[in-house]
């Protein structure tokens, strides 16, 4: 027999199992942040990409104090979906202790790299409706999506949410940190491990959007794809060849700092936030 043939069926059981499971019918709620905390803010694609990128936000909400606020760039992309989408997006955020706030009230339609091209009024009531969150909120660090990470909707806040950057100017400055989750970052510079713990309650948030997982369970698969960012990030980091960290769950992210309207290295040498310090200190210490 396989030595190696127990490990694997544990895995496919344990996934088996899972399908069946389902959140908690009340949240374990965090406690809340004071109004002067800094703020992370979140611009979101769809509703879940908060919980699967949430790794970095759900640890400084909940170590660090800080605020977090996840901005829902769209609703997605069915109409006859949203107002379901949305309730299940308020129950995901309440899990992660997330303020929610949907862009331009409802969300926005058609945030796409062609429709900067194709529909450029569209699009600057789009930025417009991104740079007035920004302006609102002044947030420390705001996550985005990397420039290619292989969804239309994904490219497009990227691109989205840098015009907004850049339209307010020397009046924010600001962490911008990238996100990956269709097609990985070439080159991240921070990879922070969660907890068991924390990976459990991710996983719960996200199977609170019920039609995205009974489509396609994201949720289950999400624990793998974080123990494989440790096996990727862990040598984009330290370079090819060397020993990734000891964790056992890991998320990437890019992170640089936004100021006088272009970006700057923040972490040319990586970084690597073990679940036993406190991401806020090194945030904090980056904005300078």
């Amino acid at each position: 027999m396989n030595p190696y043939s127990p490990f694997v069926e544990a895995h496919a059981r344990a996934y088996r199992e899972a399908e069946a499971l389902r959140p908690a019918a009340h949240a374990d709620p965090l406690p809340t942040p004071p109004a002067a905390a800094p703020m992370a803010m979140i611009f979101s694609p769809h509703p879940d990409d908060e919980c699967i990128v949430g790794a970095l936000p759900l640890r400084l909400r909940r170590e660090s104090g800080w605020r977090v606020v996840n901005a829902a760039v769209t609703l997605g992309s069915l109409q006859s979906r949203r107002a379901e989408r949305l309730a299940e997006l308020e129950e995901a955020c309440i899990r992660l202790g997330f303020e929610l706030v949907p862009a331009a009230g409802a969300g926005l339609e058609g945030v796409r790299l062609e429709t900067r091209r194709n529909r450029p009024h569209h699009w600057t009531y789009a930025v417009n409706a991104i740079g007035a969150l920004l302006l609102e909120h002044r947030p420390a660090a705001v996550f985005l999506p990397h420039a290619v990470d292989g969804n239309p909707t994904h490219m497009g806040v990227h691109a989205l949410v840098r015009h907004a950057l850049h339209r307010a100017g020397s009046e924010l400055r600001c962490l911008a940190v990238e996100t990956e989750f269709w097609s990985p970052m070439e080159d991240p510079n921070c990879l922070v491990e969660s907890t068991t713990d924390d990976v459990a309650r991710l996983v719960e948030a996200l199977a609170c959007h019920r039609g995205e997982v009974s489509r396609n369970p994201y949720h289950l698969r999400l624990p793998a794809w974080m123990m494989d960012n440790v096996r990727r990030a862990g040598e984009r980091l330290g370079g090819a060849g060397s020993q990734p960290p000891d964790f056992f769950f890991g998320t990437a992210y890019g992170i640089r700092l936004w100021t006088d309207r272009r970006l700057h290295e923040a972490l040319p040498e990586g970084a690597f936030v073990s679940s036993s310090e406190a991401p806020g200190p090194l945030l904090e210490r980056l904005l300078g």
